[in-house]
């Protein structure tokens, strides 16, 4: 006779008595009545455990909620406020009818030896606001790689396996067509956003719209070839030297002008020949870091959202 453990009606002497008689183990009896007390403890104990956990969820749910609403009520507040203390429109004090843009426009190559006027202010008169939209860049593409940075060393499996496939899809032969228009391509479009850059003082163009010119260049030959062929020169430890480098040059160049009242617009450089390449004084090596700048960002917003990864 074999002992069922569903049997709960027996007492504890007739399990003794079973057990004197050879037909089951008294130790084992009584350690599945033990394991099945401490069992139930310890549901009822995990229970408790998730129930303080959902609380505290909740509050800290709601906690979130209310500092969102707050915060967001705040910045609202502040716009508000802002529009009401504009001008009113037609005013003759306004900015926009002051001497400001005739100086810019009669004056901008005598002061700063650049043909192009938007580049002879940005990059000049305004050197300062052109430094904080560079660096705005720089913090958004850094908050982009804290939030979606991967480590390929450390993928779920359900990460690797669609890394793997992306890079079947990028070395199958039925990219013929986007691998060969590409390779036309990408050669001529680096060198037009080279060539917009450089001449962004004697002519249309910049740092800004040849860094967007060479960023999507950058773009195209990625989506054709993967990025293990762009790895060699644009990866994550080049992006952060170019960045940071190219930042810091345009910081000491223009850092004594915005320490000295920023009015100050004169340079070591030589103006020299208003129409000629080397000319404009800063704004040239100006225009190259913030190219470079605009340029990475731009490929690493794309490398980031696409791949967790330059």
């Amino acid at each position: 006779m074999t002992y069922n453990s569903s049997d709960n009606h027996e007492s504890k002497w007739e399990k003794f008595f079973k057990w004197v008689n050879g037909e089951q183990a008294l130790d084992s009896v009584w350690e599945k009545e033990l394991k099945s007390k401490i069992l139930g403890k310890r549901q009822k104990r995990h229970k408790s455990i998730e129930d303080v956990i959902d609380k505290i969820n909740a509050q800290s749910k709601k906690i979130y909620i209310f500092f969102s609403i707050i915060i967001t009520v705040t910045y609202i507040g502040i716009l508000l406020y802002t529009a009401v203390l504009l001008p009113e429109h037609g005013n003759e004090l306004n900015p926009t009818n002051n001497e400001v843009s005739q100086r810019y426009v009669e004056n901008g190559v005598n002061d700063t030896g650049a043909v192009n006027a938007v580049s002879a202010m940005i990059l000049e008169y305004r050197a300062f606001d052109t430094f904080g939209e560079t660096v705005a860049l720089f913090a958004s593409i850094i908050c982009v790689a804290i939030l979606l940075k991967k480590d390929r060393s450390n993928l779920c499996p359900q990460e690797e396996r669609e890394y793997i496939e992306d890079e079947k899809i990028l070395n199958a032969d039925g990219n013929g067509i986007l691998k060969f228009t590409s390779r036309l391509i990408f050669p001529i479009v680096i060198l037009y956003g080279v060539y917009v850059i450089l001449n962004g003082h004697i002519s249309p163009g910049g740092g800004f719209s040849g860094g967007a010119i060479i960023g999507a260049g950058l773009i195209l030959y990625s989506a054709a070839y993967g990025d293990k062929n762009l790895k060699h020169i644009v990866n994550y430890n080049s992006f952060s030297k170019v960045v940071c480098g190219c930042l810091l040059v345009y910081f000491f160049s223009k850092g004594y002008s915005f320490f000295t009242g920023g009015n100050h617009i004169k340079s070591i450089i030589p103006k020299g020949t208003p129409g000629n390449i080397l000319s404009g004084g800063l704004i040239l090596p100006l225009n190259i870091c913030v190219g470079a700048v605009v340029a990475c960002t731009i490929y690493g917003f794309y490398s980031y959202f696409t791949k967790g990864d330059i």
